[in-house]
């Protein structure tokens, strides 16, 4: 077997098992404790398995061919539990969405199922006599109720323009964006070097820490790694206490006050933490934006970034 693209056999319908056990404890009305325990048990085992069979083979999950480590991040994100209670809810909400507008539509016979999972789509629907299968993506576990709305109506009924806007929107956003990275870096191979060919992130980080945090902050784990640089510069992982900097960073022709500043930004999600409005995940609350404005080069670092981000397919710049 070919190490760089090993295929695990079972690893889809392991996953069909487990969606379908997240829809029926949603369908239940109450996110029971055992039963959400009793997921999160199967989502460890089966990662845990995935990792073995990687090991033994002396290769990692970034080995696994494309669908196979796909299916495994995704897992993987899930055994987080934040992330499974934010899936949790929003396919509780949606379920709860779906089933309203199918009574005001006088079709409450249909027989329903909705999961979020990690595809290119934006979702779909698969219709067929009285069954519907809605399937989104799960950059959308942070989307309010109002997109939420908008995704099951869409499915069910048909788009309106209304509707796309809404969804392409949050699409957009940062919150989506935030959560397809954290599946894109789970199993990527991160050796965790700070030192990089120009820029050593430990030094970076010393001099920050210095400078900004009166030498206070506590180090978190430190790594390059190859992110498209058109959606993230940089990423601080809460669960893992890792900050990952784009290798499009470390380059002769970058000035080191824009990696500073990227770092800087990381270092802040750290500080800051995570607030929570409305059951809703706020990072770049007024409190975050003060504190990265105090960065010494801000205009000239942000106006770089702007360029470098140009240079791509996207205009957009993120953290």
């Amino acid at each position: 077997m070919n190490i760089n693209n090993i295929q695990l056999k079972n690893i889809k319908t392991q996953q069909n098992i487990i969606l379908q056990s997240i829809f029926n404890l949603v369908s239940n009305s109450t996110l029971k404790s055992a039963q959400t325990q009793q997921i999160t048990k199967t989502l460890v085992k089966t990662v845990t398995a995935i990792e073995e069979i990687c090991f033994n083979k002396q290769a990692t999950p970034a080995n696994l061919s494309r669908s196979s480590r796909q299916i495994y991040s995704w897992m993987k994100f899930l055994t987080d539990e934040v992330n499974l209670q934010l899936h949790l809810e929003s396919t509780c909400c949606m379920q709860q969405i779906a089933r309203k507008m199918l009574i005001k539509h006088r079709e409450e016979s249909v027989k329903l199922m909705i999961e979020f999972t990690s595809f290119a789509l934006l979702y779909k629907v698969k219709r067929s006599g009285d069954a519907a299968h809605i399937i989104v993506n799960e950059g959308f576990i942070n989307a309010s109720e109002e997109v939420l709305t908008a995704l099951v109506e869409s499915a069910l009924f048909g788009r309106n323009q209304d509707n796309t806007r809404l969804i392409r929107s949050f699409a957009s956003s940062e919150e989506y964006s935030n959560v397809l990275l954290e599946l894109d870096l789970i199993a990527e191979v991160i050796a965790e070097n700070p030192q990089g060919k120009f820029y050593n992130l430990n030094d970076l980080f010393d001099k920050l820490n210095r400078e900004y945090f009166a030498a206070t902050l506590a180090k978190p784990r430190l790594a390059w790694s190859q992110i498209n640089t058109y959606r993230k510069f940089g990423h601080y992982e809460p669960a893992r206490d890792r900050v990952v900097i784009s290798l499009t960073l470390d380059n002769g022709s970058v000035p080191e006050f824009v990696s500073e500043f990227v770092l800087y930004h990381e270092l802040l999600h750290k500080y800051h933490g995570t607030n929570w409005v409305q059951g809703r995940r706020m990072v770049h609350t007024k409190e975050f934006r003060a504190s990265e404005s105090q960065f010494k080069l801000y205009k000239e670092a942000s106006t770089w970034l702007e360029k470098l981000a140009t240079g791509q397919t996207s205009k957009r710049r993120h953290f």
